[in-house]
């Protein structure tokens, strides 16, 4: 089987082209280049799209022994990626880039051009364990597919991965999901030589790498300043910005007096018709009920009525029970217990255990 394994740079990618190389696979390894600027430099462990991941996944191809190229997908990930993230912002919405260059960029684009010159599967260093399709031997055979937790559970992405469908994921192959955790991957990558074994982790939004995505946001959607109401439509200051702002926020509101019973306030809603951002008690913030869309099934059948569902990539799961409607692709799910935060445009992750359901956009 030929196998098209994307190698960003970092240890997780490095080991799992290794294992496939192990396993048989006919394997070339891939560097997707997703930032406009060829000069970019990481800053301590963030982002995830510097000029030294590049050369660490050429030398890391070069030590397992297998062709090697880099693609230049940076008008691709301006594109679905970037120019998503700030409109869903000035929809007045939370997203997630991770997952649109999961689902975009990461399976859609390097599957398509990995089909279009003949390999049979792309494998990637997500931690997430998947059955059926490519890793039965069977690309392209939906029949029998399951996408399920990672043995590490503190690892896990297969909250990032449900977007990619069923078509996507039967072409993928993960081989990290059944690792302890990042110390046995790290201690296997030093006994195979790879000269990642011990590279710090990337972490946050890699186009944001200085971690300042209100700065991020006020450069390129502008200053606009806005009214800062309580639920009652009283002024209590100003803002620059309503994209500034996330549900759930605490920090940062800029307000120089309490609330009259002295408590926190968080941001309970931004509108963007009339630039103002709601803050309010931490007790008006809890949801029992979610409303999603563009729904993603993972399988043809299943217990509706007694699942978990997860709203944050890290966040924990909780009981719910859920009713689809497959023809208009939306959700309604009763939560079993009160959840804080629930932001317009987060993933919405249905799962059976470790099992993953369906995936779809709150709304």
């Amino acid at each position: 089987m030929r196998v098209l394994a994307a190698l960003s740079g970092g240890v997780d990618s490095a080991v799992a082209a290794a294992r496939c190389v192990e396993a048989g696979y006919d394997v070339v390894g891939v560097h997707m280049a997703l930032s406009r600027n060829r000069a970019q430099s990481r800053s301590g462990s963030r982002g995830c799209c510097s000029i030294e991941d590049a050369s660490d996944a050429r030398r890391a191809a070069d030590v397992l022994g297998i062709p090697f190229y880099v693609w230049d997908l940076s008008e691709e990930f301006e594109a679905l990626v970037i120019e998503d993230f700030l409109a869903e912002y000035r929809a007045g919405r939370t997203p997630n880039p991770c997952i649109r260059c999961n689902e975009r960029v990461k399976f859609d684009v390097l599957l398509e051009r990995a089909m279009t010159l003949g390999f049979d599967a792309v494998a990637t260093g997500h931690y997430a364990r998947i059955s059926g399709g490519a890793a039965s031997g069977k690309p392209g055979d939906t029949s029998q597919l399951e996408l399920r937790r990672a043995v590490d559970t503190v690892k896990d992405q297969s909250y990032v991965l449900a977007v990619s469908g069923r078509q996507a994921l039967s072409r993928a192959i993960f081989p990290l999901g059944d690792v302890e955790n990042k110390a046995a991957v790290r201690a296997e990558a030093a006994r195979r030589g790879l000269p990642v074994a011990s590279k710090p982790d990337s972490y946050d939004i890699c186009f944001v790498a200085d971690g300042d995505t209100r700065g991020f946001l006020q450069r390129n959607l502008g200053v606009q300043e806005g009214q800062m109401v309580d639920p009652e439509g009283n002024v209590l200051g100003t803002h620059q910005g309503y994209y500034g702002f996330t549900i759930g926020q605490r920090k940062g509101l800029g307000l120089d007096h309490p609330a009259a019973d002295g408590r926190p306030r968080y941001v309970l809603e931004t509108r963007p018709a009339t630039n103002q951002v709601v803050v309010g008690p931490a007790q008006l913030l809890s949801r029992t009920t979610v409303s999603a869309t563009d729904l993603i099934t993972l399988v043809d059948d299943a217990d509706w009525e007694h699942v978990s569902l997860q709203l944050r990539a890290h966040g924990r799961a909780v009981p719910a029970q859920v009713k689809l409607d497959t023809q208009a692709a939306t959700l309604e799910a009763q939560l079993q217990e009160p959840v804080r935060g629930i932001a317009a445009g987060q993933s919405l992750v249905v799962y059976d255990g470790e099992r993953v359901l369906a995936q779809a956009t709150v709304a």
